[in-house]
């Protein structure tokens, strides 16, 4: 048995994604003497995955350039991900009226958006697992623009539909690619705090749009909220376009020792101190533990030159997968096979579409009687969740990488992705939240009070995302891209679901039944938590030995 009871396997010496983070207390530090490790406190920490010697290899640009790009592709999420899907909600009733329409037929705009945004999602999955990720951002940044356009020259209701339905084409990649990136990009020790930073704003920045849009919707109207959004949104395309280069990188798979049953670091740090010397030989001779992949390039990665400017500024850099379009497209819902997969996913989707039907009901609840608030006052009241997001991505960001570099050194040295579950811990806020926000609403409390339950939820829903994504990242990383587009997909078309009923059920029944409902199936999927953190490296153990993706030809690129 692990540390914290994590329990061990009895079927592999080496489960793949328990890896060695720490050498301190580590018993093979002779062993693992040739490979990389971090640098300043980090010093004691191996790499992982471990880069190879091409300069090309993601792993290798520096921190500075990593963090640039992630801040230009975390820009565009919060314009795609966090803005566009939430921009009409505080003003729902001000558009209805405007139209002569019903409050749910504007909703439903927004879900016509969601379902576009959910339908399109494997397809940019396949295309970016095969030619990069880089062209589906460009892509799904022009879409964004092009919608936005449409949006704010707008008169009709249709027009309005048609411009929705054009932006829900850039909110996949920017959901779900941004996420696989963090995995391109870092290593297994600095991806809490950049899982943290797009989890925040996936979950929660959008609540501090709804500050901004509802006094704009009030004073200025509402398609004053898509002239103001064109700059941004043409903004992000000239970043993407000169500062983002592609992130997908076919590294030989040896190096990946979060992904191997059999680690092999000893021939892992010969091979490295023989291509750092001669530069030239890509397999061990005689051993026959080793796999040879090829890599993406027939050169040894010491002696490839670095890609020009002019070739990183190339929209498309070849071809990333031999699979057919049709395999790839499949590859997201495959992975649901994966039962850590498939609870993360309904976890992940489940609790952010319960705090998305609180957005759809914000309008109607706090515009009408007892508290009579104008489109401006509902877009303040999202000052609460906006906090409470705050708060839980501050928690989790300052806190989770640290934690699993201890729990490792209390572990001799070996990390186990397990660990990341610690964070679910405060997720019970959810439960109270929900609670609470519904009972108060239908007794028309105080809308302080309903706004500090509204953001007590979204701390647990926030810190939930965090801990379960991170997890699964680094427990099946190989397949990582898949699952967090189907990850997109099944919370879009709940968010498109739940646009056609919540507001009726929510003046039929009241918000308390609503919210009671909802907050007992968030009880469900954090009290499966438990499971996943004392027998998971033994499903992990499984999952190897009975990998249904292999077993049904559908490769990941693990296997690339």
């Amino acid at each position: 048995m692990g540390f914290l009871g994590i329990l061990e396997d009895k079927h592999l010496t080496h489960v793949p994604a328990t890896v060695v983070l720490s050498e301190e207390q580590n018993q093979q530090i002779d062993v693992t003497a040739g490979l990389k490790r971090g640098t300043g406190k980090d010093a004691d920490i191996i790499l992982i995955p471990q880069p190879s010697e091409d300069p090309n290899d993601p792993l290798n640009w520096s921190y500075t350039r990593k963090l640039f790009i992630m801040s230009i592709v975390g820009y565009g999420s919060v314009l795609y991900a966090a803005v566009l899907s939430p921009l009409l909600s505080p003003a729902l009733v001000v558009i209805a009226k405007d139209f002569g329409k019903r409050i749910g037929d504007i909703t439903v705009i927004s879900g016509y958006m969601l379902l576009v945004t959910g339908g399109v999602g494997p397809i940019v999955s396949a295309l970016s697992r095969k030619y990069g990720k880089r062209p589906q951002l460009l892509i799904a940044s022009l879409f964004g623009l092009l919608g936005t356009v449409v949006c704010s020259a707008t008169y009709g209701y249709e027009g309005l539909m048609a411009g929705r339905i054009i932006q829900g084409g850039s909110v996949s990649a920017f959901e779900s690619l941004v996420v696989a990136m963090i995995g391109d990009l870092f290593f297994v020790h600095q991806r809490g705090a950049y899982m943290t930073l797009i989890q925040f704003i996936l979950g929660a920045a959008s609540n501090f749009s709804a500050i901004i849009v509802g006094p704009i919707a009030t004073k200025l109207g509402w398609r004053y909220l898509f002239h103001i959004l064109i700059p941004f949104t043409a903004l992000e395309v000239i970043l993407l376009f000169f500062f983002v280069p592609e992130t997908n990188y076919n590294r030989d798979h040896r190096y990946d020792i979060d992904e191997l049953a059999n680690d092999n670091l000893a021939d892992l740090a010969a091979v490295e101190r023989r291509h750092a010397n001669s530069g030239g030989v890509t397999e061990k001779e005689g051993s026959d533990e080793l796999i040879k992949i090829q890599t993406t390039s027939s050169s040894p990665p010491a002696l490839r030159q670095k890609k020009t400017l002019v070739q990183e500024l190339a929209i498309f850099s070849g071809t990333y997968s031999n699979d057919n379009l049709l395999q790839l497209v499949i590859a997201p819902f495959a992975v649901c096979a994966n039962l850590a997969v498939l609870w993360m996913v309904i976890v992940t989707g489940g609790l952010t579409a319960f705090f998305v039907a609180q957005s759809y009901d914000m309008a109607q609840i706090f515009q009408a009687p007892p508290y009579l608030l104008t489109a401006a006052g509902v877009g303040y009241l999202s000052l609460g969740p906006f906090l409470g997001g705050l708060l839980g991505s501050l928690l989790l960001g300052a806190t989770l990488d640290p934690l699993i570099k201890w729990c490792a050194k209390k572990n001799k040295g070996v990390y186990e992705p397990e660990y990341r579950l610690l964070g679910m811990i405060p997720a019970v806020t959810i439960v109270i939240g929900l609670c609470l926000f519904g009972y108060l609403a239908e007794q028309g409390s105080s809308y302080y009070l309903t706004a500090f339950f509204h953001g007590m939820d979204l701390f647990g829903i926030v810190v939930a995302a965090i801990s379960s994504s991170t997890y699964v990242l680094d427990s099946f990383r190989d397949i990582s891209s898949e699952v967090f587009v189907i990850n997109m997909v099944l919370k879009n078309f709940l968010f498109y679901g739940f646009s056609y009923f919540v507001n009726d059920w929510t003046a039929k029944k009241g918000p308390a039944i609503v919210f009671y409902v909802f907050a007992a199936c968030a009880a469900v999927m954090i009290t499966m938590t438990p499971l996943f953190f004392f027998w998971g490296k033994r499903y992990r153990s499984y999952w190897h030995r009975h990998n249904l993706l292999q077993k049904w030809g559908i490769r990941t690129h693990a296997e690339l």
